[in-house]
């Protein structure tokens, strides 16, 4: 059964509250990461290694380099989820 974008943000929600250590962390898709404190260069990759661990996919580097929001973030685990 195919994961919703509304699934995937939820579950990547989670992966931001570990990452961050903040349990109240609150995601958008609109969010960057200006709107989040701490998210740098470093905070950066450990978000995608979870990512990849959490949903079981890979991204390419030019997919990460590409990414501009959390929304954008949504849309490109989607395309790698079986349907």
């Amino acid at each position: 059964m195919p994961i919703s974008p509304t699934d995937v943000l939820a579950n990547l929600t989670g992966v931001f509250r570990d990452v961050f250590d903040d349990d109240s962390l609150v995601i958008t898709p609109q969010t960057t990461a200006t709107d989040i404190p701490g998210w740098d260069s470093f905070a950066h990759i450990n978000l995608i290694i979870a990512t990849e661990g959490l949903f079981k996919i890979k991204f390419k580097t030019s997919e990460i380099e590409s990414l501009r929001n959390v929304g954008h973030l949504v849309e490109v685990i989607s395309a790698k989820l079986p349907n």
